[in-house]
This record gives structure tokens, sequence and C-alpha cells, in this order.
């Protein structure tokens, strides 16, 4: 694809890399000449069957994932997965959870309907400016699962370690998940959200250890149960089939990259020539603190509204899109997935460095 593309650093949907863009278009009308599109496949045909199978594998090699766990490509979104995970996993009893930005605290409070929630930590005093150390965690007891977001993609801030629990992990990595190298063997239940690393809107990942299901309240509808979808292999109701095709094609361009450890390098020299401007900067205003900034969503401001606005503007108008920060923070954002060439980060910062030069007195 030309650069007449323009540079997308929505938080989501987001940037996909152009080459499985290019596979896409190239398969859309007739995928490997068998005369239909993969929207128009049956979801029970052999053609889907090996495209599933094939994705899968593949997420599990890249991720390691062990045979203690099964890996499950659904619908529903992360939202749906606020109430799947305690009416699976809470069992009516309680679960401690790790409030450090609007969606954990969104998954907290749908939760509160299935049982009792304990806040084991929040950072919502300092408005979600950061991620609290291992030793601010107040643990349950009785805590059936710790519920955390590894990323958190409206104030930028990501965890930089996995808490030491007793009660198994539940972690939304929703907008973190390939970008390094993570220990599953360690997490109960994983899950993510395709449209920010992995595919296009309408996939959802989930990971879970198949010593968890099997726990669901009574209540619990089919389709949200885990023993359920992992017996059917995802397929209880038709899957979102064209984004776990796409998915295979990003995952094939990451192997392409290093797999997660070579993407990880990549994302930390991203964020850091970012964070470098801003570190220098007399202008802008980072909102996370050092040592809990994401590498994923990068946000500042200038600390005046009107600026905040001209400066996301001016920067459409060069081709770089959706720097508008989350209505409820404000300020601007760059999300910088996996799928985003250097070259969109360097254009980034030159404007920025410009931006301050006019602007700064």
């Amino acid at each position: 694809m030309s650069r007449d593309r323009v540079y997308n650093f929505s938080a989501g949907p987001s940037v996909l890399p152009e080459s499985a863009l290019e596979s896409a278009r190239r398969d859309l009308p007739d995928y490997k000449g068998c005369g239909i599109s993969v929207m128009e496949m049956s979801h029970r045909s052999p053609m889907f069957q090996e495209i599933f199978d094939t994705t899968k594998a593949r997420l599990k090699a890249v991720l390691r994932v062990p045979d203690s766990h099964e890996i499950l490509l659904l619908q529903g979104g992360a939202t749906l997965q606020f109430a799947a995970i305690p009416m699976n996993l809470m069992e009516g009893a309680a679960a401690d959870y790790a409030v450090t930005g609007h969606f954990s605290n969104r998954a907290a409070k749908e939760a509160e309907k299935y049982g009792d929630v304990h806040i084991a930590c929040s950072s919502a005093d300092s408005g979600f400016d950061r991620i609290p150390a291992q030793a601010e965690l107040k643990l349950s007891p009785d805590a059936k699962y710790f519920y955390y977001c590894a990323n958190n993609t409206i104030y930028g801030t990501e965890w930089q370690y996995v808490p030491e629990t007793a009660a198994p992990l539940v972690c939304d990595m929703s907008s973190d998940i390939l970008s390094k190298p993570v220990d599953v063997s360690r997490f109960g239940l994983i899950y993510a959200g395709a449209q920010k690393n992995m595919a296009p809107a309408g996939l959802t990942v989930v990971i879970i250890d198949k010593a968890l299901a099997g726990r669901e309240l009574p209540i619990t509808p089919q389709i949200m149960s885990y023993k359920t979808l992992i017996e059917s292999d995802s397929m209880l109701n038709t899957p979102p089939c064209w984004c776990i095709y796409m998915l295979g094609l990003v995952l094939e361009w990451l192997e392409g990259q290093g797999g997660v450890e070579g993407m990880e390098q990549i994302k930390r020299e991203r964020a850091r020539r970012v964070y470098e401007v801003l570190d220098n900067s007399r202008l802008y205003i980072p909102h996370a603190e050092i040592g809990s900034r994401s590498d994923m969503n990068i946000t500042f401001r200038t600390g005046d509204k009107a600026l905040d606005a001209e400066f996301v503007k001016g920067a459409a108008a060069r081709g770089l899109l959706n720097l508008k920060g989350h209505k409820v923070a404000g300020g601007m954002r760059a999300s910088l997935y996996n799928a985003m060439p250097m070259e969109g980060v360097d254009a980034l910062t030159d404007y920025m460095k410009e931006f301050e030069a006019k602007h700064h007195v």
C-alpha cells in the first residue's frame, strides 16, 4: 500500500498491519480459489475449520499457551466478559478487583451483581495516573480471583509487574496483548478485545485455565458458560469468522517481526521516542507517572483545552489522525499499537516539536 494512508493513532478500532490488509484485499472476493469470500463461508465448512484451527494454533504458539489452558475465539467484546467472569468464577462469593482506570471500574461494578467485590486497590483519587505497587494491594482471603486490567487505554498507565496473589489471576489484556511475552501459566484467565492489537472489532479472545471451567452460576446463559464454550470449541453459535481470519493474518505478520519478543523491543522504542519529547518539553504535560507509563497509549495535554484542540486539528491536517484524548480524560492520546510503523511515530514527534516551538513562550 502507498503512504497515501494516514497514520492512525486511534485507541481502537486501531491500525492493522498493511501486509494483513493486502492479503485480505486479495482474498476478499475469492479465498484461495474456492470461489467465495471468507465472509460467505459456513463456520461448519472444512475450509473455515482449517482457518480456525490454523489461527488458534498460531495464537497458542505465539503466546506459548500451555495445554492446561484453552483458547476461545468469541463475540461480545470485553464488556461481555465483565459479566461472564463473575458468573463463571465468583461462585456467588467474592473477588478482588484492582481499579486503575475506567474499564476496570466498570468491570468491578458489573461484578457486584453476582457477589461481593473487594476493591484491592484504586488510583481514582489521583486521577488514575499510576499503578499501585504490590505492597499496596489489599488482598482478601476469600477471593475466588483477582481481577486487573493490564493496560489502561484512557489514562495511559500499564502494570509493569504481574501481581502475586493466592487467588487465580484474571486479566484484561485488550490493549497490550501480543506486545510482549506473557507467562500464561500464571493466569487463571486472560481476555482481550481484538480491535487494538489483534484484528478488527468483533472478536474477543479468552484464554482460560480449564480447571476453572464448570463453576458457573445456574443463571449463566449457555453462550457465556466457559465450560459449554470449551466443549463446543468456540462454536456454540456462529463465531466472528472474518475477524478470526484477520487474526490469522496478523499473527502471520507478527511471526515475521520476531514474535512477541521482537515486538517488545519495537514497542519500547516507539514509546521511548514519544516520551523523550514529553520529558524534554516545557509545553506538554504527561498524565501517567514514571514507572506506571503505558507503551501502548501515551496520554498528555498542554493545560489549555483550546490549545489541545488546535494540536489535534493540526495533526489531522498532517495525516496524524485520532490523537484526541478520551472524553472522560481530555487532552491528547497517541496509541502506539503493534502495527504502528516507526515512521508514524517519527511523524508524530516531529509535529510535537514543531507545535511546541510555535506555541511555547
